[in-house]
């Protein structure tokens, strides 16, 4: 699986306060499956819940939002609209512990070689409408209210 990873990469570099703390940042898989059609070949699909966990986030939660949502809208454009859930716990009026879920898959085509051996290729998104904006941009976001 790459997205997570993928992820963690993009919100450390576009949320200010994950860059400069990485170990606020923590992803877990909290649920997955294997979606196969093993009569036809070894292609596959991960089907899991990432649940992205944001400790003491001393932030406008739209810092973190709106990065999140950007990376949604080209590793995942068919997420349903409401699929992405979230839990806080305010733990003073200056900081908060952000749970964030959401449902992700990633194509896997498994071919076979020459030689009988066997590669993998994650499959790409569709190609979106838009680019992902500069991390760095993303970073001097101001909410306005």
């Amino acid at each position: 699986m790459r997205k997570p990873a993928e992820l963690r990469e993009w919100l450390l570099a576009s949320v200010r306060d994950l860059k400069n703390n990485p170990e606020k940042l923590q992803i877990f898989i909290d649920a997955g499956n294997l979606q196969a059609r093993l009569q036809d070949s070894l292609h596959f699909e991960y089907q899991y819940t990432l649940n992205l966990i944001v400790t003491d986030f001393a932030a406008d939660t739209d810092y973190l939002m709106v990065p999140l949502l950007a990376w949604v809208k080209v590793e995942q454009p068919e997420m349903d609209i409401d699929a992405i859930r979230f839990q806080a716990d305010i733990i003073d009026h200056l900081t908060i512990d952000i749970s964030i879920t959401l449902p992700l898959t990633e194509r896997v085509l498994v071919t076979k070689n020459d030689n009988g051996n066997y590669t993998t290729h994650h499959a790409s998104e569709p190609v979106p409408e838009w680019n992902l904006p500069e991390p760095e941009a993303l970073q001097e976001l101001t909410p306005n209210g």
